[in-house]
């Protein structure tokens, strides 16, 4: 039970990144990604919003994988969706910002360790 709420808590983070980047770039996304130049929002709104969709993916993934019925396939599901996350803020870290790591990726592995 532990290990699905964290499953669910990744998977609303993501919802949460979707909501910023596709609904309230120029707004939210001002206050939460801080080190991207203030007049940058409005010319990287359509590609944001493009970046949220795919949170949205990874968050459908993880929300599938936990109501799946077979376990075998919930816990395929859920090792890919999170690897896939966990690859992203590695990527984000190393392109971006050093805090998406902590942000993305170590929830995934936290709950990709605790699968194991």
């Amino acid at each position: 039970m532990i290990i699905k709420s964290l499953i669910f808590l990744v998977a609303m983070e993501h919802l949460y990144i979707l909501w910023i980047e596709m609904f309230s770039w120029t707004k939210q996304g001002k206050k939460v990604f801080k080190s991207i130049p203030e007049d940058l929002f409005e010319k990287t709104k359509v590609m944001a919003g493009n970046q949220g969709l795919y949170n949205g993916f990874l968050s459908a993934g993880l929300i599938w994988a936990l109501i799946v019925q077979d376990k075998v396939w919930s816990r395929n599901i859920t090792i890919f969706f999170l690897s896939c996350i966990l690859i992203a803020g590695i990527y984000g870290s190393i392109t971006s910002d050093k805090k998406i790591f902590l942000k993305q990726g170590l929830p995934a592995l936290v709950v990709l360790l605790l699968l194991n």
